[in-house]
């Protein structure tokens, strides 16, 4: 799937990555999702989830997550159940952001890193950062709401070279191109 795909149900966000070398600092990737009122859908997030949390009615939460990468397959998931949130969200956008401790990381220096964006048995999205591997921040899907209330799925990577508050600030301002 590409882009303008009607979705159907639960949605997964899932994030895997390499560990770093033993005499490193452990490498700290997190999925983030954004959501935007129908008001303003490019203006400031109306709440962001990440790391632990969950949104304030639990449609979007992390029902995994990894600090280190440490484990088999995808260490870290996001779950989505867009058809429960209340009709004055238009659009929701996510992204994955490394944490920068330990001095400047980028995708492209850290091994394996992979993203898989999925509703139900199907794939919408799968991607290895490869096309943003001189950034440290980047969106991977973007779901919005037609006049129907039926939501669309746009595959939306693009690289940003911000930490995570700032990223969470940025990253759904810019309309889809």
């Amino acid at each position: 799937m590409s882009g303008g795909d009607k979705i159907q149900g639960k949605i997964e966000v899932r994030l895997k990555w390499d560990p770093s070398p033993w005499d490193r600092p452990p490498h700290h990737l997190d999925i983030m999702a954004t959501t935007y009122s129908a008001d303003a859908p490019h203006g400031r997030p109306v709440y962001v989830v990440h790391t632990e949390s969950r949104s304030p009615d639990g449609t979007i939460n992390m029902s995994r997550h990894s600090e280190t990468g440490l484990g088999l397959g995808f260490v870290e998931v996001m779950v989505m159940e867009l058809d429960r949130l209340a009709p004055s969200f238009a659009r929701v956008v996510v992204g994955v952001a490394i944490h920068q401790s330990g001095g400047p990381k980028f995708f492209g220096n850290i091994s394996n890193t992979g993203v898989l964006v999925v509703d139900g048995y199907t794939e919408l999205l799968k991607d290895d950062f490869g096309q943003v591997a001189d950034a440290t921040a980047a969106t991977v899907a973007e779901f919005t709401r037609d006049a129907s209330g039926a939501w669309e799925f746009h595959a939306m990577v693009r690289g940003f070279d911000s930490d995570p508050t700032l990223f969470a600030a940025e990253m759904g301002g810019t309309p889809r191109p």
